[in-house]
């Protein structure tokens, strides 16, 4: 470990993970303190804001773990309720419509799939 805290790679380990200057490894941290680095495989679609984000999460967890609170059984049901009979297709385009948002970020009526309107509170 470098005095900013950087470490090396070993050169066994880049060349069963086929890493090269400027790829990434994504690192996960397991319970019981071990570390997992397997490549990052990047897609075009990447968001960098959202990479940033939680990123930034990470750190965060990782820094303060004391600040994680569970969610409460509350919360739970009453996120249940409000995705009761909505169809959420995950390949679709978002939009502010689909977010029950309309010009200017006005709420608006969202359908169900029962064809029932929803209003995000």
């Amino acid at each position: 470990m470098t005095d900013r805290c950087k470490t090396t790679v070993p050169d066994t380990v880049r060349r069963v993970l086929r890493l090269g200057k400027r790829d990434k490894i994504h690192c996960s941290i397991r319970p019981n303190g071990e570390v997992l680095l397997p490549r990052a495989e990047g897609s075009q679609g990447d968001d960098p804001v959202l990479g940033q984000f939680l990123g930034f999460l990470a750190r965060d967890v990782a820094s303060h773990p004391e600040r994680l609170q569970a969610v409460g059984a509350g919360l739970v049901q009453r996120l249940q309720s409000l995705r009761e009979d909505v169809e959420v297709d995950l390949d679709a385009a978002l939009s502010a419509v689909g977010l029950g948002l309309g010009q200017r970020g006005q709420r608006q009526p969202c359908w169900s799939a029962s064809g029932r309107p929803k209003v995000w509170p």
